[in-house]
């Protein structure tokens, strides 16, 4: 794993940093749909994404979800930053989009790390600041996108993230992800098929345009 870990962290960390995350992570293997972090627990340590992709969101009392943003390897997770070092519990949902590879680093590590290495310090701020820009992203395409508009822009971040035209979701899980009705998003993906932006297939949508 430590080749995997230079692969994706050597261009931010030194060797001693990547020896030490190695000697202490917990490596993780989830599939794909594997919920790893629910909102309201306890998070005791924090994810290095080593390879996938990671779906965030916030959820409402009746069950209802926000995407937040998508991580991908050589990514963490801002909010979980925020609940390991504060002992808060998580306001945050993560799930695999795809097969991904973790690694789980301790709390009490994070806090070391920060005073002994720069790279380290360095990568925390700027998760912070990359993963504020993604919510004030979709906070900006709640407020002044139409509903087509950020349809379409979640298909083509689907795309990015996953390096794949061919996207696995149900209109009921686009529906749930951007926070709308099921037969609001069917009717949408078809105005696009109509337009040749998509083609619609059982359970699986194909970009044609990108």
């Amino acid at each position: 794993m430590i080749e995997e870990l230079r692969e994706n962290y050597g261009h931010l960390f030194e060797n001693e940093l990547l020896k030490e995350i190695n000697n202490v992570g917990v490596f993780k293997e989830v599939p794909e749909g594997y919920t790893f972090i629910e909102v309201g627990e306890y998070i005791k340590s924090m994810p290095l994404l080593v390879n996938g992709v990671i779906r965030i969101l916030r959820e409402d009392a009746e069950g209802n979800e926000l995407l937040l943003y998508f991580l991908e390897k050589g990514h963490t997770c801002a909010m979980t930053l925020s609940c390991c070092i504060g002992n808060t519990k998580s306001e945050i949902k993560a799930i695999a989009e795809t097969d991904s590879k973790l690694i789980m680093i301790p709390v009490e590590k994070m806090e070391e790390w920060t005073s002994k290495y720069k790279t380290w310090r360095n990568f925390v701020f700027n998760s912070y600041h990359n993963r504020l820009m993604e919510m004030l992203d979709t906070i900006d395409n709640i407020a002044f996108l139409k509903m087509d508009e950020r349809l379409l822009r979640y298909l083509h971040d689907k795309v990015k993230v996953t390096n794949d035209r061919e996207i696995h979701s149900t209109h009921q899980e686009i529906a749930y992800d951007l926070h709308t009705s099921r037969v609001v998003i069917s009717r949408l993906l078809k105005a696009l098929e109509n337009q040749k932006v998509i083609e619609l297939q059982r359970n699986r949508i194909i970009m044609l345009e990108y």
